[in-house]
């Protein structure tokens, strides 16, 4: 095996034993009709099944063959981080264990990639085999919103089939539950070439989805948290200080009025903490006075930020 492969498959999974031998089979049939070299890297997110078990026996029978298995599981976003980290291969196709990604789509992504000088390309899998109310209406709802706050076209940011370029995955940080917007994370990075290319959806042949319908919902919650991040996370100040700075004026002023009304305009006129305008310049300033705080916070958590363990490795075969 060749120290630099022309791809990397990087698989996260969690309880999928019945579909790893079967799965790695595909693999193999696709690239015994290709000639790319190739290397495997299953992430084990804290399975309790037999699927670490099946892992080890595949590494030790195929040297392009690696696992990593974490302590629990800590999600997908996670796993895809620990492939990234040790994936050599020029191109980075990820995929999903439970059969309803196509291997042979592979080449195509890759080819595609490479012909149209793409930073990354995302599959779209157009026609689905899930279920209509609880997966494929919550699905075109969420990745019409990722559209317009994103402003990227594509019609399933989710997708586990993609491809990418060593460049991209070696500079995006994913963390979280932000696999749903690596490509948003990528082109905030400036790897703005972003393609889609049709792929196929296989029904799922063993075991249940180990996703529920609350991921919809949390991933809207993610692509708030993500907008916000990416328009402030490097100077919070901007945002907290604008609005801080606005309340604060707003305060200011409504004191600087009962003042004079109270002292020049109006000397009989009810007690200042009498009148509801009071009560509105002390919420404004008090407000005010706390988005600053929030501001100076977030600017010196940024300049004194380290990187932290995300993760803990318990086993892995490289």
């Amino acid at each position: 095996m060749q120290n630099t492969p022309d791809i990397s498959l990087i698989i996260p999974l969690l309880n999928e034993e019945e579909s790893l031998l079967p799965l790695h089979k595909w693999i193999l049939d696709v690239f015994n009709k290709d000639s790319r070299t190739y290397e495997v890297i299953f992430i084990d997110d804290g399975s309790s099944d037999n699927s670490w078990n099946i892992i080890s026996k595949l590494t030790k029978k195929h040297l392009n063959v690696f696992g990593i298995k974490f302590f629990k599981n800590y999600g997908k976003s996670q796993a895809l981080h620990a492939g990234f980290a040790i994936a050599k291969g020029n191109h980075i196709v990820t995929l999903d264990a439970d059969l309803q990604d196509s291997p042979e789509e592979i080449p195509r992504l890759v080819d595609a990639l490479s012909n149209q000088k793409l930073d990354l390309i995302s599959g779209w899998k157009k026609k689905r085999y899930d279920s209509i109310l609880f997966k494929n209406i919550p699905s075109k709802l969420f990745n019409w919103a990722a559209r317009k706050v994103s402003g990227i076209d594509l019609h399933d940011f989710n997708c586990g089939l993609k491809a990418y370029t060593k460049e991209v995955i070696k500079t995006i940080d994913v963390h979280g539950e932000m696999h749903r917007y690596i490509p948003v994370l990528a082109a905030h990075e400036g790897f703005n070439k972003i393609g889609e290319q049709i792929v196929k959806h296989q029904a799922r042949q063993f075991g249940t989805t180990k996703f529920g319908a609350d991921r919809f919902f949390k991933g809207f919650l993610d692509l708030i948290t993500l907008w916000f991040i990416n328009r402030f996370g490097k100077q919070p100040m901007h945002f907290f200080g604008l609005w801080g700075t606005l309340m604060l004026l707003l305060g200011f002023g409504f004191t600087v009025y009962l003042g004079i009304d109270k002292l020049l305009l109006n000397t009989e006129a009810r007690l200042i903490t009498e009148r509801p305008e009071f009560y509105v310049a002390l919420t404004l300033m008090l407000l005010g006075s706390q988005f600053f705080i929030a501001g100076f916070l977030g600017e010196i958590i940024l300049r004194n930020q380290r990187s932290t363990k995300r993760y803990m490795i318990k086993e892995q075969t490289l």
